[in-house]
């Protein structure tokens, strides 16, 4: 009577493919893992990050420039944003500085008009969300503090030491 051995090849070669397979998801667990300590120090996870949720008067706002108190009001102006205080000044520094700096606000001079016309450019092409009540607070605001300015003629030339030219 012969004995026959059984056939342990397929046996091993399906173990062999099950350790292959748990090394290279071994690998690329620890990739992952080195990759996130080369990287991890160098990201601000405590920085918070724009809400979209339009309603929200909590949205962050731009960080205060280095020596500069978050809340610190100069000559009436928010230094930490750039922006004017007057009435309508929290709704304008917390929508519009959740996307950008409220010095770019600042920058700008128009009518009450030409800032709805931006608001609707910038909901129209970069993700603005709809404003609702506080559109008509923002425009207020903008208008007011950042309508065009009438700067009229320059002012005239004093003290000027003035010289003919001679023609050849």
């Amino acid at each position: 009577m012969s004995e026959e051995k059984p056939d342990l090849e397929p046996v091993l070669k399906q173990l062999y493919n099950s350790l292959f397979m748990l090394l290279g998801l071994a690998a690329v667990v620890l990739c992952v893992v080195l990759l996130y300590a080369i990287v991890a120090p160098s990201m601000d996870f405590s920085s918070p990050q724009p809400a979209a949720n339009p309603q929200n008067q909590g949205t962050p706002v731009a960080a205060a420039p280095a020596g500069v108190e978050e809340e610190e009001i100069v000559d009436g102006v928010h230094v930490a944003s750039g922006l004017i205080v007057a009435e309508g000044f929290e709704t304008v520094r917390a929508q519009c500085t959740a996307c950008h700096s409220g010095k770019l606000v600042a920058q700008n001079r128009a009518t009450r008009t030409g800032w709805k016309e931006m608001i609707t450019w910038m909901q129209n092409t970069q993700g603005l969300w709809p404003l609702g009540d506080n559109e008509p607070i923002i425009l207020d605001y903008l208008a007011t503090n950042y309508g065009p300015e009438e700067t009229g003629r320059r002012a005239n030339l004093e003290e000027v030491e003035w010289y003919i030219l001679e023609l050849d």
